[in-house]
């Protein structure tokens, strides 16, 4: 509620000169105490709400109705104005600090709760105080749903434990007149010695990983082979000889020594004399180059 003073300051102000005027000129101090009590009256009938607020009124302590936004009036003494709810949207943020995870890993969670009122009356009667109530349900129902998660849900699962906790929260909420609109999961810290063992697992799994596909490439290198020496009527084991020498050649100026043993179990001691020869072309080729 807001201008409530400034509005019943100068209605004061005003009657409080009147009654004074009038006592001047009658000089009864019976019409001055009549024009004070008229005048507290009044000014204290006089009430403002904002744009976004509702005033409860009762009546002798019986809900009679709401009034606002704006100017109104309310009977004195016989009307008052316990609350005034407001009706837009409100955003809170709600702890779960050190709460167990179902795999028993405790965790600290941040959330944000965006609700409204849409029924004054039953925010004002129905619950004491409708924001700590509403709050005090976030922070129960996230720890709750903290415990009946493993970890790895919690960490790669927040939408679906956002539509968990506004279904829950919106539900224990309705009866204060209260809708939550939604919730979102900001932030979920761990111990850094968990953090750090899950770096190291995630790291071995990368690398498990990677050791199994460079394995099912070579099983996929070695039927290509395979099949490609029933076309060239020799051994596969050749074939992939010569590819590997192929790959550690292929740049240019690039040569390998390959042990006779080696050359004769991949079938390539034959090449031999090709390498010689193909390396006494690149010289004389350079010798060429630089002559001129």
């Amino acid at each position: 509620m807001s201008n409530v003073n400034s509005v019943s300051a100068i209605i004061f102000l005003i009657l409080l000169v009147i009654s004074f005027g009038a006592f001047l000129s009658t000089g009864s101090y019976l019409l001055l105490a009549a024009g004070i009590i008229i005048t507290i009256l009044v000014s204290s009938s006089i009430r403002i709400v904002n744009q976004w607020e509702k005033a409860v009124i009762l009546r002798l302590g019986k809900f009679q109705g709401l009034k606002g936004p704006g100017l109104f009036l309310v009977a004195p003494i016989i009307n008052t104005i316990p609350d005034v709810i407001d009706m837009r949207v409100i955003t809170s943020t709600f702890t779960a600090e050190e709460t167990l995870t179902k795999d028993n890993v405790p965790v600290d969670v941040d959330g944000v709760l965006f609700w409204q009122v849409e029924d004054a009356q039953k925010a004002a009667i129905n619950v004491q105080d409708y924001k700590n109530a509403v709050n005090a349900v976030a922070q129960t129902t996230l720890r709750d749903i903290i415990g009946k998660t493993p970890l790895a849900d919690m960490l790669s699962g927040r939408e679906e434990i956002d539509k968990k906790l506004k279904a829950v929260i919106d539900s224990k909420t309705e009866p204060w007149g209260v809708n939550v609109q939604n919730v979102e999961i900001r932030e979920v810290r761990i111990p850094k010695e968990l953090q750090d063992a899950m770096s190291r697992n995630a790291q071995a799994e990368r690398e498990r990983q990677a050791r199994i596909i460079l394995a099912d490439s070579e099983v996929q290198t070695a039927q290509k082979f395979k099949d490609a020496a029933k076309i060239y009527g020799t051994e596969p084991i050749h074939l992939r000889g010569l590819n590997l020498l192929y790959e550690a050649t292929k740049d240019k100026g690039t040569f390998i020594v390959v042990p006779s043993s080696a050359a004769s179990l991949m079938g390539t001691d034959s090449l031999s004399v090709v390498a010689l020869n193909e390396i006494e072309k690149l010289r004389k080729d350079k010798q060429a180059k630089e002559k001129q």
